[in-house]
């Protein structure tokens, strides 16, 4: 097949006050920066962990031919600027126009996209991204799609879209698979000859994303259950849930289910099984959450005990869900309980960084640390550091979630407050990965307690060596109960939580 690429991630909190533009895109937010044409497969190295990296391979396997336009990525935030949005968007139809226009012509399309982008003027941006494409494509042309699992997913994306298919692990280990089934589902459709007859169904709750890891129940068993059905329903079919990502103000938030059939009667028959699957799983998501001073005090118990490492998901600041990484509630409550042996990361402060590289190794400062995004009960937290080390942030993933991936978090710094130690860093990446302590001279493994800004990624490389995983709620952007947050365009009968007030009981409540 002559196949064209393009990737557009974000995934939008609606509650955050930050906004990704071009500069975040180019970066890439801990992901490869802004890439086009071949520098897009090189960026897809064999062992990264992404959609188009595993789709790459899968058509090189096949002798199809790939030609890339372009594939970007920004760390989760508040809204994708306007006109960041509107340059990326027409650069993609445009290459799409180019390819269709090509001696050969392309004959298909695959998109790397997240499924919880909303820009500033378009509150579906994905649905928006295809119908540009399919106003250049015609309704014929085959485009297939792979989705996060956080995808807050619309009915006009699904019916612009010829397959779609979402990652089944969260953490996001299988984002390579996902791409090698998007593939086969590329194939499938172009030897087909036509759309798939396709089904779907939104959940009627959320879901906190601290209690969806596919690690635990009932994720775990939900998404056993879809492999299942799946297989049963027979070779012609395939399925997705999305979780949804619950930060987002907009119509189309929260869990679906959709699947692919056959016969419009077999998609039907695999969409309501797995559907059921996800309102019998609904009083199942949930589980501990601590305060700041509640889950050090409960760290040091377990230290106590002979626990360690104990690992501790600031998961309010969590900066792959829109945090601004920089909030201080853990930070002091280690400091003020005394911690004998502590790490912290990443906390984001340029300033700090800079400070730190001025000095040097040794030199003692007096710093005002992080809390400058404005959130509430957070503020910058003003101490007296050491300079452990300092770094140019430049590190290579190893565990499960990057995969194998060049990371540059900018000027970066380990500080010292008594016998807790903060790795600090100039760019906002998620803590996913044990080299972004490792490289600042930080152990994981040999520490006591482990603060990391992440809600379940982290998980994939350190709950193997934790002797506990506990989740706290301190000031972030984030919340862990969508009952924290005032909601305007979801629809009324949603449940904000499980077994909790739907958004139109939560607005007369408000009254």
């Amino acid at each position: 097949m002559r196949i064209l690429l393009a990737g557009f991630q974000h995934e939008t909190n609606t509650f955050a006050a930050s906004r990704a533009d071009d500069a975040a895109f180019a970066h890439g937010g801990g992901f490869p920066p802004f890439s086009t044409g071949e520098a897009v497969r090189a960026a897809m190295g064999p062992a990264v962990n992404l959609p188009a990296a595993g789709f790459l391979a899968a058509a090189a396997a096949a002798g199809d031919s790939v030609t890339p336009i372009l594939w970007c990525a920004a760390c989760p935030s508040g809204f994708v600027a306007r006109a960041t949005y509107e340059r990326i968007a027409t650069a993609i139809v445009a290459g799409v126009r180019d390819g269709l226009a090509a001696d050969p012509p392309a004959e298909a399309l695959y998109l790397d996209l997240h499924g919880a982008m909303v820009a500033e003027h378009v509150p579906d941006g994905e649905g928006e991204l295809l119908a540009r494409i399919r106003a250049v494509t015609g309704p014929e042309f085959p485009i297939v799609v792979s989705l996060d699992l956080h995808g807050n997913i619309s009915a006009r994306f699904l019916e612009l879209a010829d397959a779609a298919t979402a990652f089944r692990t969260y953490p996001h280990v299988d984002m390579a698979e996902t791409g090698r089934r998007a593939h086969a589902l590329l194939a499938a459709r172009v030897a087909r000859g036509a759309p798939f007859p396709r089904a779907w169904t939104r959940a009627p709750y959320m879901t906190p994303i601290c209690w969806q890891s596919t690690d635990a129940e009932p994720a775990r068993g939900l998404y056993a259950r879809l492999a299942t059905l799946e297989a049963a329903a027979g070779s012609g079919a395939a399925a997705s849930v999305t979780m949804g990502f619950p930060a987002a103000d907009i119509a189309d938030c929260g869990a679906l289910t959709w699947a692919y059939g056959a016969t419009q009667a077999e998609a039907d028959a695999l969409a309501a099984a797995l559907h059921g699957a996800v309102v019998a799983a609904e009083a199942e998501f949930t589980g501990p959450l601590h305060d700041a001073a509640g889950a050090v005090t409960e760290a040091l118990r377990l230290n106590a005990a002979g626990h360690r490492p104990v690992v501790i998901a600031d998961a309010q600041d969590n900066p792959g869900a829109g945090g601004s990484s920089d909030t201080t509630g853990l930070l002091r409550a280690l400091v003020a309980a005394g911690a004998p042996d502590a790490i912290l990361g990443l906390l984001h402060d340029p300033a700090a960084a800079a400070a730190a590289h001025a000095a040097g190794p040794g030199a003692v400062l007096r710093l005002a640390l992080g809390g400058r995004a404005g959130l509430p009960g957070d503020m910058p937290f003003e101490t007296e550091v050491t300079v452990e080390a300092v770094s140019d942030g430049r590190l290579r993933t190893s565990g499960p979630y990057f995969g194998v991936l060049d990371m540059d978090v900018g000027l970066a710094a380990c500080l010292r407050i008594g016998g807790v130690r903060i790795a600090v860093a100039s760019n906002i990446v998620q803590m996913a990965d044990m080299e972004m302590f490792r490289f600042l001279g930080l152990e994981p493994v040999t520490s006591d307690i482990v603060v990391v800004k992440s809600a379940i990624h982290f998980r994939a490389h350190f709950a193997p060596v934790a002797a506990e995983v506990l989740t706290a709620v301190a000031p972030g952007a984030m919340m862990m109960r969508a009952t924290d947050w005032a909601w305007k365009a979801l629809p009324g009968w949603m449940r904000l939580m499980p077994g909790g007030p739907t958004a139109d009981e939560a607005r007369t409540a408000a009254e």
